[in-house]
């Protein structure tokens, strides 16, 4: 289900890519319905079949590990909620510091990436520290794993973020250098379509 480099490009699926997709969320949309009750998988296809851009995105999330789901929906805009639903932070892009700055503050053994460009390239964006807390209210997630979060200004500008995650059968919220980065320690991501 990989994207080749030409439908990454173009930030559009293959007819083979989408269908694959598509029985991929609806088994979990169905699998999951606590996550969205009184939703119907009809409509949320129908809402994707329309935005080629973001099914991209949804694509993006599942191949990096993701395994993104409904978690709602906004009255106000129409819109369908998803937020990565994997157990554990998701496989593909664990070990990245927080952002480019962080990055490139690193004097020696650099990641490959940071989170901030990851999520901007793949059109999606961090979780919120209230985004992360509703999330956990659907399941156990990140309870051997943690996930950077959205950190807010205050914090980023004396050089800091935020990451957390589920131990004790409670959510713990953390700080670290924006640069540090740990094999245990991915991001988590949220989409509107």
């Amino acid at each position: 289900m990989g994207t080749s480099s030409i439908s990454a490009f173009k930030k559009e699926l293959s007819i083979e890519q989408r269908t694959e997709l598509f029985k991929v969320l609806k088994s979990r949309f169905e699998k999951n319905m606590n996550r969205h009750e009184g939703q119907q998988w009809t409509k949320v296809q129908s809402k994707l079949l329309a935005n080629p851009k973001r099914l991209w995105s949804l694509n993006e999330m599942e191949v990096t590990g993701g395994e993104p789901d409904v978690v709602g929906y906004d009255e106000k805009t129409g819109e369908y909620i998803f937020y990565d639903c994997c157990v554990e932070s998701p496989s593909g892009r664990r070990s990245v510091c927080y952002d480019r700055e962080g990055l490139e503050s690193r004097k020696e053994h650099k990641p490959e990436n940071n989170a901030i460009d990851m999520a901007a390239a793949m059109g999606i964006k961090l979780l919120t520290e209230k985004q992360y807390r509703e999330l956990q209210e659907l399941g156990s997630f990140d309870t051997k794993t943690s996930s950077w979060l959205k950190t807010p200004i205050e914090i980023r500008s004396l050089g800091g973020a935020i990451f957390s995650d589920r131990r004790y059968d409670h959510v713990f919220v953390y700080h670290n250098g924006a640069e540090s980065y740990y094999a245990a320690r991915a991001f988590r991501g949220s989409l509107r379509v």
